[in-house]
């Protein structure tokens, strides 16, 4: 178990990042029935007005618990990123199904030192489920351990994936999809990529992969991918870490089966 300092009142940083969630949380799903004030930071990019106060709920927590960690968060400019700790949070991933009321979304906070990510939570406040994380520890979903697919190749498994944010990403996608149709059970386009990889942790998605991620979307998942016995390789195949941006996530043999099934694939180079 990695060794993280103690905060402002003596608790583990994998205990405050909990909190922190849950508060954000909490506004998350209060305001999940409400009408929302939404504009878009790109065409394809929603925020709303939630994403912007379950973030400061939560840095606001966090920077009195550990006044010295910096902050890289979705929706604000970085403080103090070169720090030896730094929080990595999304307060909302999965805007896009929030502003449509489509109840899959999830508040991620990652916790990333000299060493990469040290403790994570994925917290989906809708239906009340927290996926934890933390070096050497293992990973959990409401306290109780996960680990990956135990299947040993594509065949019968379930797939997840999100489309990427331009047509030329999306088209791509869509042939890594017809690619190994043939050879899967079935698959499942996310619109919440935090899940996507919490469910690849505890199994419920056998793999999981996307093209075009940032750290906010990685920084808690891939450590519970990790920590539940799985694998992060990059669309060249390279193991990849929470500065992404593409990522695969799946079993030590699901994954050699996806590499091999896809390799020539547009997506893949």
């Amino acid at each position: 178990m990695s060794q993280l300092p103690v905060s402002s009142t003596g608790a583990g940083a994998l205990t405050v990042a909990l909190d922190a969630a849950l508060r954000a949380g909490d506004i998350v799903k209060d305001r999940f029935y409400s009408q929302k004030e939404v504009r878009f930071k790109s065409p394809s990019d929603p925020v709303t007005d939630v994403d912007l106060a379950a973030e400061k709920a939560a840095t606001d927590f966090l920077a009195k618990e550990y006044p010295s960690f910096g902050f890289i968060c979705e929706e604000s400019e970085p403080v103090n990123p070169d720090a030896e700790y730094r929080w990595i949070i999304d307060p909302i991933d999965g805007t896009r199904n929030y502003v449509m009321g489509i109840p899959h979304v999830a508040v991620s906070i990652g916790l990333a030192d000299r060493s990469g990510i040290a403790a994570g939570v994925v917290y989906d406040p809708i239906r009340g489920e927290i996926f934890t994380a933390e070096r050497g520890a293992g990973a959990h979903l409401n306290g109780e351990p996960v680990s990956v697919s135990a299947k040993t190749g594509l065949d019968g498994c379930l797939v997840g994936f999100d489309m990427g944010s331009t047509d030329r990403e999306a088209l791509t996608t869509l042939e890594i999809v017809s690619g190994i149709w043939s050879q899967v059970q079935s698959v499942r386009l996310m619109g919440c990529s935090t899940l996507g990889l919490a469910y690849a942790a505890c199994g419920r998605l056998d793999l999981y992969f996307h093209r075009r991620l940032s750290q906010w979307d990685l920084a808690a998942g891939q450590l519970m991918v990790s920590e539940a016995g799985g694998v992060l390789r990059d669309r060249y195949g390279n193991p990849t870490t929470y500065e992404g941006p593409s990522v695969i996530a799946a079993s030590p043999p699901i994954m050699d089966a996806f590499l091999k099934a896809t390799d020539g694939l547009a997506w893949r180079k």
